[in-house]
């Protein structure tokens, strides 16, 4: 499955770095996914469940809070409020370049996180957590131990998860903000927690308070046997495929129900060619009668290169009309064709036979079609297969005069 690189700015104009993982085939929504404390954007939980959701068709930005993994920043400066507003400046770049997420997915702390910042992306359809304290304040007690070293240095060292950090007091002073459960009552989304019975990090409590403070929609799955990191792939595997199934319920497209029926029936009519968006850059669903293909455009020219560039796919309908014919003619004519391969090339040179190239440079499109053959055949045969290959309906179409209505329609 394509993987890309996403770089944004959080609020403070610092980098963050991400990786959004895409599907393979059409895309059903876009997700955003909070790492749990202290841990990265490769976290193997994250990546395994980012990596499932797409196969399943929903791309899942999972992205570095400031100061850890490869994002800027200093871990110091940072606190929980820092971390909401991560959330939100990654959300913003989706939607500006891609589509608004429907779902917030967090782990153990970025559970919290996402609890926090849903009410404010109106986008957000469903919200799912993942071994998660009900409130940031939570973790407090990681750094019991910090208080009274804070009263006299700016910052202290502590140790988490085997990694050394420097925190400062208003890290810890900003957790009293978020010592409430009100926000969840009010989230007013689709909310699905997935909580260990033997969580030895974040106790169970913490959904069962979770799930009482939240209005339904609200569903709570079980991770019999699980640990917090969710280290066994079966259970990350498992929390995805519970995860797409759920939130399909809670999915819809950009159109209305009505504008959806209206693009059915218009596919299904023969000879009728549908392009519609999957994002706001270049990536777009082809739709046929009883086929649908992607057509994007590389990631060197600001696409997601999930699919075939417009001039692929002329080049594709010309080398596939040309294969189909010459095979026609063969089989029909009972000449040894074993097999046929066309190889094609797009490019733009100087129309030197032009009637008014003194006063510019006119160039023409010169499409190049190599033609290999494979067979017991007579040079008679190859000649007459290659003007048969110039009889193709498209080769006639390309070079017919062209007229092209173009018409906006409700």
């Amino acid at each position: 499955m394509p993987r890309i690189e996403a770089v944004f700015e959080n609020s403070q104009g610092e980098s963050l770095t991400g990786l959004l993982e895409m599907p393979s085939g059409a895309i059903k929504s876009y997700a955003l996914f909070a790492h749990c404390f202290t841990c990265s954007k490769d976290n193997p939980a994250a990546a395994r469940i980012a990596f499932a959701l797409a196969d399943r068709g929903i791309a899942v930005l999972r992205f570095d809070f400031t100061g850890l993994g490869t994002s800027k920043g200093d871990f110091s400066d940072t606190n929980f409020s820092s971390n909401v507003q991560d959330l939100l400046a990654a959300a913003q770049y989706l939607e500006q370049h891609y589509a608004a997420p429907a779902l917030l997915i967090g782990h153990s702390l970025g559970g919290s996180a996402v609890l926090a910042a849903a009410q404010d992306l109106s986008s957000v359809k469903a919200v799912i957590t993942i071994g998660a304290p009900a409130t940031a304040s939570h973790v407090k007690h990681l750094f019991a131990d910090s208080y009274r070293k804070l009263q006299d240095q700016q910052s202290v060292q502590v140790e988490l998860g085997g990694r050394s950090f420097n925190i400062r007091r208003q890290f810890i002073d900003d957790l009293e903000k978020y010592n409430s459960v009100a926000h969840i009552g009010a989230l007013r989304k689709a909310l699905l927690i997935f909580h260990a019975p033997l969580d030895d990090t974040v106790s169970i409590d913490e959904a069962a308070r979770i799930f009482t403070a939240a209005k339904h929609p609200k569903s709570f799955v079980s991770l019999d046997h699980a640990d917090h990191m969710l280290s066994n792939p079966q259970d990350s595997q498992y929390v995805a495929e519970v995860l797409s199934a759920w939130a399909s319920r809670y999915l819809k497209t950009n159109q209305t129900s009505a504008e959806q029926g209206e693009v059915a029936r218009q596919a299904v009519e023969q000879g009728v060619v549908i392009v519609r968006e999957c994002d706001k850059k270049f990536t777009r669903e082809i739709l046929t009668q009883h086929h649908r293909l992607i057509s994007d455009e590389p990631i060197v020219l600001g696409g997601s290169d999930l699919g075939l560039n417009p001039y692929e796919l002329l080049l594709a309908a010309l080398g596939s009309c040309t294969s189909m014919t010459l095979r026609m003619y063969a089989n029909h004519k009972q000449i040894d064709v074993q097999d046929i391969q066309v190889e094609l090339q797009h490019s733009r040179i100087h129309a030197e036979d032009c009637a008014d190239c003194e006063k510019q440079q006119t160039q023409i499109d010169l499409l190049t079609r190599n033609i290999r053959l494979t067979g017991n055949l007579s040079v008679q045969q190859r000649t007459r297969l290659l003007e048969i290959a110039n009889k193709c309906p498209v080769h006639k179409t390309l070079q017919n005069k062209i007229q092209i209505n173009t018409n906006l329609t409700d």
